[in-house]
């Protein structure tokens, strides 16, 4: 499958559900970024504190990114939803919580800091490794979602080895969004209400593409 074949499996997963698409976007930014900023600013002593000061408070800050860490399932989620949707799955807006059910919570937490971690360690050798390893562990959340019963470092092992041959392919897909991304900056930000969700259902589709080379391989 070619870039603009899993581009266009995107634009027909979006086709008859981009309301909900751009819905389930704007709901997910409110939730992940406002309200960990509304806490900063509770914790700052209210909005009128940066006046006397360059910026929030450290203790203020701690607790926004505890909030940012914590509510990170929540993009776990929106990225699920549309690899439902690319699956033919009905879906709604219960289905951005599903990763703060208790048995998948702690297990996404932890592919989170171990992605992190990993990928900072690579990037202190050299820059080039580390987005090659950025890149192999992309589909950890992915996998997890269809082997819950894996282990953080398993998911990110099988991403890793999933990946093995195509990093180039994802690489250059997300390349392609360039443009995009320059328009919606054009348009102050308005066009990336309708480019997050294309992006998050292209790499949707890009997994099940990968699915299907393994089952080929296997055959």
């Amino acid at each position: 499958m070619r870039i603009r074949e899993i581009k266009r499996d995107a634009r027909d997963t979006l086709k008859g559900r981009w309301g909900l698409a751009i819905l389930l976007s704007i709901l997910t930014f409110a939730i992940y970024s406002l309200i960990p900023s509304i806490i900063e600013t509770l914790f700052s002593g209210g909005a009128n504190v940066f006046s006397s000061q360059e910026g929030p408070p450290p203790a203020a800050q701690f607790v926004s990114w505890i909030f940012t860490v914590a509510l990170f399932p929540v993009i776990y989620g929106y990225d699920i939803t549309f690899l439902e949707m690319n699956r033919n799955k009905q879906v709604s807006f219960k289905h951005l919580f599903q990763g703060f059910e208790a048995d998948k919570y702690f297990k996404i937490i932890g592919v989170y800091f171990l992605t992190m971690i990993y990928t900072l360690l690579w990037f202190l050798l050299l820059i080039i490794p580390g987005i090659i390893k950025s890149l192999a562990y992309s589909q950890a959340y992915y996998i997890l979602k269809d082997h819950p019963e894996l282990s953080p470092n398993a998911a990110i092992t099988k991403s890793r080895q999933l990946m093995h041959g195509f990093k180039w392919k994802y690489f250059l897909l997300s390349l392609s969004f360039i443009g995009w991304g320059i328009v919606a900056v054009l348009t102050l930000g308005i066009g990336f209400i309708w480019l997050v969700p294309y992006i998050t259902a292209s790499n949707a589709s890009f997994y099940n593409y990968l699915q299907e080379q393994k089952k080929e391989r296997l055959e």
